[in-house]
Parts: structure tokens; C-alpha cells; sequence
């Protein structure tokens, strides 16, 4: 019996680049209190850590890692874990991720463009294409922020979240056409740039790492942009039908003058 339901569109994931790998520990203080100005003094080679005191939650320390290898970021964990600081420490929930650069316009046209002149996505044509989108992005001094960050000198406030796309029967993210994908993140890209200058946003991608599929580190000069950004955001299509949110953990850097950078 042949069907009368038209075939399902291919639903392709969006090519990336990946930059430094990333981890968010959360922590309770065990006894007493660590020296806290201590924890601040964090050295890294290609990369950063700062720590942040937080602010209405049940925990009391959030440290954020950027390292430039996942075994980096393994030894980050285990000099704080080892160190007479850390030792003053009880983790109480941790975030594995790295910082990502989703490319859904490019790999949009990419597939149009194979459609169209008879071809497929993969092959020889699209591959030869895509090298050299990918290296012009990469070049980009706005894809290297994205996937180095640094860490703003004028900006004390921080709030991080994980999140996760919908895979519900009406409202699955990964069934959707790649255009519509495209379309999509490109009207959500639009709110959070009208916050340039005020939020630094640091999106990190955790498929495969971690149960929730990205994480959101935002910095802010007034935490209040906080929730007006995230606002914002979940009035978005993008947002209000196929977005999961996890726990926020917002709080303040502590001693950020004397958090050393070094990096891209």
C-alpha cells in the first residue's frame, strides 16, 4: 500500500567549531569558610579560571574552568581538589562542556546548494565548500571571542544555567528541518545582540559530555540584565516551544582583578 503522507524532510545537524573545553563546579563550604581571596589567585596556561560567590542558592562557590584540552581541564579539577582551599570544599554539582560555535546559516546554504545542483550533503562538493567556510569563520575575530572568552574586566556578575532541546512527539527540535533550525537560532541570535555591551554571553556545548545539552555563562555590569535578557530569550519561538532549562546559579566574581587570563 503506498502512502499519502508526503516523505518527512532529512533533518541534518548544523556543522561546529569547538574552542576551549569548559567546566562549572558548583560547592558547599564544609567547615569554616576558605580563603577565599586565595581561591581567586588562579593561574592557567592557555586559559582561565575564576570563582564566584553565589548569591541566593543553596551552595556557596561556583568555579569556572576554560582550558585549552580536556586533560587541562582534569588537572584544574585536581589542583582546586588538592589544593588546602578546595580541601574546605564539598562539590555538590559540576558541568562538563565545551565552548561551541553552531553554524546553522552556513551549513543552511551548504545543503541548498547541494539540493540544487543535484548533489547531496557529505559529498566531495559540499565537503570542499565547507572547509572553506569553516576556516573563514574560524578566522573571525567575533568566532574566536566565541570560542576563546575571556574574561571581562568591567563585568563582576555571573549567571549560568544548562539547558536542553525539546525531543517531545509535537515538539521535537531534532526533527525539524535544518532551514528551520537556521531560522530559528537566527531570530533568538538577533534578541541577545541588542544586549551587546551589556551581557557577555559564553554558550558551550555539552552533547555527548553531560546530560543537559549546553550550557549558558553569562557576565553582566547589572544582574538585573539578567533576567530581562533571559526574558526575552523565552518569548522567542526558539525558546517558548523548544526550550528545557536547568537550575541558575547566579553570584558575583570574587576578586576579579586577580583572576589572570591568558589565552587567543
Amino acid at each position: 500500500m503506498t502512502s499519502s503522507q508526503p516523505p518527512q524532510a532529512i533533518a541534518h545537524p548544523p556543522e561546529t567549531l569547538e574552542g576551549w573545553y569548559a567546566l562549572h563546579q558548583i560547592f558547599r563550604f564544609a567547615k569554616g569558610k576558605p580563603d577565599l581571596a586565595a581561591l581567586s589567585r588562579s593561574e592557567a596556561g592557555e586559559g582561565w579560571t575564576c570563582f564566584v560567590r553565589l548569591i541566593g542558592s543553596g551552595a556557596d562557590i561556583m568555579a569556572i574552568h576554560f582550558r585549552d584540552s580536556l586533560d587541562a581541564i582534569g588537572e584544574a579539577e585536581q589542583s582546586l581538589a588538592t589544593s588546602s582551599e578546595g580541601k574546605s570544599l564539598i562539590l555538590v554539582y559540576s558541568f562538563l562542556s565545551v565552548t561551541e560555535a553552531g553554524l546553522y546559516h552556513i551549513t543552511a546554504d551548504l545543503a541548498r546548494a547541494a539540493e540544487a545542483r543535484g548533489g547531496k550533503v557529505g559529498d566531495a562538493e559540499y565537503a570542499r565548500a565547507l572547509e572553506g567556510r569553516v576556516a573563514a569563520e574560524r578566522a573571525s575575530e567575533h568566532v574566536k571571542r566565541r570560542l576563546y572568552p575571556q574574561l571581562p574586566s568591567d563585568m563582576q556578575y555571573v549567571s549560568f544555567y544548562p539547558m536542553s532541546k525539546r525531543r517531545a512527539p509535537d515538539q521535537n527540535w531534532y526533527a525539524l528541518t535544518l532551514e528551520e533550525r537556521s531560522r530559528l537560532m537566527q531570530a533568538h541570535g538577533l534578541t541577545g545582540r541588542r544586549y551587546a555591551g551589556r551581557i557577555q554571553q559564553v554558550i558551550t556545548g555539552a552533547i555527548g559530555l553531560d546530560a543537559w545539552e549546553w550550557g549558558v555563562t553569562l557576565f553582566a555590569k547589572d544582574p538585573l540584565d539578567f533576567k530581562k535578557l533571559v526574558t526575552d530569550m523565552r518569548f522567542d519561538e526558539v525558546s517558548a516551544r523548544y526550550a528545557e532549562f536547568g537550575s541558575f546559579y547566579v553570584g558575583k566574581i570574587i576578586s576579579p582583578s586577580s583572576a589572570r587570563s591568558s589565552g587567543r
